[in-house]
């Protein structure tokens, strides 16, 4: 059941980059990324409940800041490049970020990394120069939108490690509010400054947008306490085949030869740490 769950979310994670992209085209990165957080906080404290005052107490506050404001920043990252890049390249270059935990948690965690793992991060990064290929003559929107990405990838990867922390002292829901709200709040200061009255239909669609995010995480939490991290979180790179069938059929978009085999090789080597990881867990 965990995997089924791992699967629902992902379709609901690729499904909010969609409307994002979408939304984009009309509305503000600001807006947008408000709406997210904004109408998610509604979902976070529905699924609480009569239990919210208890969900809203943290033993940890300052890693809820702080883990809540690497969410909103990769948030804002990936919004900004998914507007100039292809869905399933932005999907791809997100990738990363599972990997780049490995390298982080050196620093950060005082884990120690084995050289296999080493060479499968090296094997990612190579990934990551196909997806982009710096050395061609792109168009500077796409360079740019990557550089986002990649930025996205790097905080995304942070966030990933500080929620290892958090767990240690809070519920899964209480994250979840924290990072709605503390989301909200923030991009709340700047929405003013960058509002566009939305007609009726793009209201349904940015709300959609803050449903998906907040039933996704939800739907995240089931899936990890259903099965195991090691077994669950490799079937979120499925959600590059609903990134792509999105892309073609909302954008007219198709990931080209290079972005298939810079996915192949970051999936690859993301799939081999995990795989390391949970020998050496074992062991």
């Amino acid at each position: 059941m965990g995997i089924l769950w791992m699967l629902v979310t992902v379709l609901c994670f690729t499904s909010l980059d969609t409307l994002v992209k979408h939304l984009l085209e009309t509305y503000s990165l600001v807006q947008v990324t408000w709406a997210r957080f904004f109408f998610a906080t509604i979902v976070a404290a529905l699924a609480a409940g009569r239990s919210l005052p208890q969900v809203v107490r943290s033993k940890a506050p300052a890693l809820q800041l702080s883990r809540s404001l690497l969410l909103a920043l990769t948030t804002a990252l990936f919004n900004a490049g998914v507007r100039l890049v292809p869905l399933a390249t932005a999907t791809t270059i997100m990738f990363l970020a599972p990997i780049l935990v490995t390298v982080l948690s050196v620093p950060m965690l005082k884990e120690h990394v084995g050289p296999r793992r080493w060479i499968g991060v090296l094997v990612g990064f190579l990934g990551a120069l196909v997806v982009v290929r710096p050395w061609e003559s792109q168009a500077g929107m796409f360079i740019s939108g990557a550089t986002f990405l990649l930025i996205a990838a790097l905080l995304n990867a942070s966030y990933q490690i500080t929620t290892r922390k958090v767990r240690l002292y809070d519920e899964p829901l209480t994250s979840l509010f924290y990072t709605s709200v503390i989301g909200a709040l923030v991009t709340t200061l700047f929405v003013p400054f960058h509002w566009q009255w939305p007609g009726a239909t793009d209201w349904l669609l940015l709300i959609a947008t803050g449903l998906l995010g907040g039933v996704g995480h939800l739907f995240l939490i089931q899936a990890f306490r259903r099965a195991p991290a090691s077994v669950a979180a490799p079937f979120s790179y499925s959600s590059l085949i609903w990134a792509a069938l999105f892309g073609w059929f909302f954008f007219a978009e198709w990931p080209d030869t290079w972005t298939w085999l810079g996915a192949a090789l970051i999936i690859g080597s993301g799939l081999y740490i995990f795989h390391r990881e949970r020998q050496h867990r074992s062991n």
